[in-house]
């Protein structure tokens, strides 16, 4: 919150300062997440009478209408609209002071593709360690982007890490499963075609007509280095799915093929003379954090914010 905004909620018809409980703007905010009383009420564990009741009593605290009821769910009014920056920020401070007077830890839900869990996942949570030490993070492993966001998206995780590039969600080449999703761009992650050093490739001159007919190791056909493939290498090279990121560079230490892969996956094996990079410019993935965006207030999603961008 702003230092000089106060804590209290303006009175949108009156212009007076009210004073509001928090177990009502708890449900006027699920209620909001869900878009019904009932699905409300079942992530509240509570009756959706009393969600209802409490939405009233809100309403008449502030002696505003903060939903328009209708048949398919509970849509914002224009001051319903207004009141729910107010309450996510006041439930925060609600959330924080709670935490800091009771020694209570908050459980963040972060996903990450598997590929990125041993990599780019470590230096994210070494740095909520350092500035969120209250923090207890659990890392929820994923093959399946889609599965991940629709896990994001449903509440089930507060966030997801994943590889894409370009302005906009799924340029890489997948649809995301819902619009209501924001993300941050936190690092550019090379990628590398790499192969035996006496492959043939390594004496000729790169250009994608050299790759036609070659074999191109690749861990999965999902995966974000086919999606890659499939967007800068066009569908000469022949695709060899092979399971991992790790196998498909164990195949190309054994001349089995070309891979495309991420330059951290490397970088040890180039060192070590088992693998070359063919010089073949490619544009770098970047690691995403991805979140709802309407959750964004949440004390998990910003502190994961903080520290994946600092």
């Amino acid at each position: 919150m702003h230092p000089n905004q106060h804590s209290e909620i303006p009175n949108a018809r009156a212009g007076v300062i009210v004073g509001v409980e928090l177990r009502h703007l708890r449900v006027f905010d699920a209620v909001v997440r869900t878009g019904t009383v009932t699905e409300a009420a079942v992530s509240l564990g509570m009756a959706p009478s009393s969600v209802s009741e409490q939405v009233r009593a809100l309403e008449r605290t502030l002696t505003v209408s903060l939903f328009d009821r209708r048949a398919d769910g509970m849509r914002l009014t224009g001051e319903g609209q207004r009141l729910v920056g107010w309450a996510r920020q006041l439930l925060d401070l609600a959330d924080r002071a709670t935490a800091d007077m009771t020694g209570q830890r908050r459980d963040v839900r972060l996903g990450a593709l598997e590929t990125l869990v041993a990599t780019c996942v470590p230096a994210v949570l070494a740095r909520l360690a350092e500035r969120r030490p209250e923090l207890r993070v659990g890392i929820h492993p994923g093959t399946d982007r889609l599965a991940l966001l629709a896990d994001v998206n449903a509440g089930r995780l507060d966030a997801a890490l994943l590889l894409d590039t370009g302005t906009t969600l799924g340029e890489l080449g997948f649809q995301p499963p819902a619009e209501s999703l924001s993300f941050l761009d936190l690092a550019p992650v090379p990628l590398t075609l790499v192969t035996q050093p006496n492959h043939q490739l390594q004496r000729e001159q790169p250009q994608p007509t050299n790759l036609h007919g070659q074999r191109l190791l690749l861990n999965a056909p999902n995966c974000s280095f086919a999606l890659a493939a499939d967007k800068l290498l066009g569908p000469g090279p022949e695709r060899a799915f092979v399971g991992s990121v790790a196998t498909a560079r164990s195949w190309a230490e054994q001349g089995l093929g070309v891979a495309l892969l991420p330059q951290f996956a490397i970088t040890d094996a180039v060192q070590n003379g088992t693998l070359a990079v063919l010089d073949f410019p490619l544009p770098a993935l970047t690691l995403r954090l991805v979140w709802r965006a309407d959750r964004e207030e949440r004390p998990q999603v910003r502190d994961l914010l903080y520290a994946a961008s600092t």
